[in-house]
């Protein structure tokens, strides 16, 4: 038994040797952009105490001035996502992805410039409209490089930068900021964007004009039948058309269900953390990252297990939905983290965690959904879309939810009653968003143009 094992396991080196492995060079590269792309963002949360002295906020200032910010970059890159996906599905990944890249990251050292709350607003809306960049690019350059069986995996991957971007973030922000001023935490993260954008374009080009590239990992490229092969002008899919099918609404209602408890997690997470145990910014450090530590793992694995049901015979579709449907039931404890945190914090610490990793895992599969049910050169175009569903469930979340209710409860003293009814939400818009996609894509038929 061992050693048919050891054949096995053998043979697969081998075969993955002789096919080639550059196709994940191009994943790292979309890694490293993803995890870029989510430490610039992330850098606010975590100097909102910085900022409120500075500025001379009270505790119900800094929680309004923050959702209005917040609110700010959410509506900007939900526009953003829409005309993103648009723009580099026209241009192609290569450049598209360069321009979008180098414009956060100016928008990211451009922070360093406010001196109050409009000024971060107009900050944030520049940040969020280049952001909104980043998903689309890397869908479509997963499809360009991946077949099928691997794109959740590619997905779940470079998916997990943002995890790392998350856990970059609390261990340099507040070091940096102590040491060196709040502002130089947005200028020295800002500055990563462009030694990304000088490997871009040493090691990226689509397969088939990729000198690098053996032919026998081209062909493995091109091994699904009904796809035709990526090129940089493939026909194009106009947004009017993309509407009218239902594949289209599964992946905007899903997103639009999901993305919001993700962006609570990210912006929300230390002001927790800090409000219910005390902590300072130094002491966040760890809590903090710790989530995010586990939400890598839950990205790459996610990205797994589609993967080896497909290679046991699953039908793709089923494969993919199965696992989606595991990963919204891990999130569901997360109702029980306040509780669990009132024995110890770090049984709260990791119940969310869980929860987080839960959801990159849901997020490699969901994004992965776009190549399965449309063609290569319509993939930028649908994430787009998605992401601008995405980016108004965030907004409305941030609006009616986090600004009202938030507010609310920190004037009366009873925030922690605020957080449970946020991870009462969090723990049930996975399974939601499950049913709905299950009811308007059953099968996830691929889409004929």
């Amino acid at each position: 038994m061992l050693l048919t094992e050891e054949k096995t396991t053998l043979s697969r080196e081998t075969a993955s040797e002789q096919i080639g492995r550059y196709r994940w060079t191009i994943c790292a590269l979309t890694f490293f952009a993803t995890t870029v792309n989510y430490l610039d963002r992330a850098v606010i949360s975590l100097l909102k105490p910085y900022m409120a002295a500075d500025f001379g906020w009270n505790a119900v200032q800094e929680a309004a001035n923050y959702a209005n910010i917040e609110i700010a970059f959410k509506f900007s890159y939900a526009i953003g996502m829409l005309f993103a996906g648009r723009i580099i599905d026209k241009m192609g990944t290569k450049i598209g992805y360069a321009i979008a890249t180098v414009l956060w990251s100016i928008a990211a050292i451009a922070h360093a410039l406010a001196t109050g709350t409009g000024g971060f607003v107009i900050a944030r809306i520049f940040l969020g409209i280049t952001e909104a960049g980043n998903f689309p690019a890397a869908i479509k350059t997963t499809a360009e490089w991946f077949p099928k069986k691997e794109r959740a995996l590619a997905t779940g991957i470079f998916n997990s930068g943002a995890n790392i971007g998350a856990i970059a973030a609390p261990l340099s922000v507040p070091i940096i900021a102590e040491s060196m001023g709040w502002q130089w935490a947005f200028i020295i993260t800002g500055a990563f964007g462009f030694v990304w954008l000088v490997l871009w374009f040493m090691y990226y080009e689509v397969p088939r004009q990729q000198k690098r590239l053996a032919a026998p990992e081209l062909a493995y490229i091109e091994s699904d039948r009904d796809e035709a092969p990526a090129t940089v002008n493939g026909p194009k899919l106009g947004w009017g058309k993309l509407l009218t099918y239902r594949q289209t609404w599964a992946f905007a209602l899903g997103k639009f269900l999901t993305d919001p408890i993700w962006w609570f997690y990210l912006f929300w997470l230390p002001d927790f953390l800090r409000k219910e145990y005390s902590l300072t910014s130094k002491e966040l450090m760890w809590p903090t990252a710790f989530v995010y530590i586990i939400s890598s793992v839950g990205s790459i694995g996610g990205g797994w297990l589609p993967m080896k049901l497909i290679n046991k015979g699953m039908p793709v579709f089923k494969a993919r939905k199965t696992s989606m449907l595991l990963y919204a039931f891990f999130v569901l404890p997360i109702v029980f983290a306040q509780y669990l945190g009132s024995l110890n914090m770090w049984y709260a610490v990791g119940i969310i965690g869980l929860a987080a990793a839960a959801h990159q895992a849901w997020s490699a599969n969901i994004f992965t959904t776009v190549s399965d049910m449309f063609p290569k050169a319509a993939t930028g175009s649908v994430t787009g879309i998605g992401g601008l569903f995405g980016g108004l469930g965030g907004i409305f979340l941030s609006w009616a939810v986090q600004k009202q209710m938030f507010v609310y409860y920190e004037s009366i003293g009873k925030i922690q009653t605020a957080y449970f009814i946020m991870f009462l939400i969090c723990g049930g818009a996975y399974l939601l968003a499950w049913g709905v996609m299950h009811l308007l894509a059953p099968r996830m038929k691929r889409v004929e143009p």
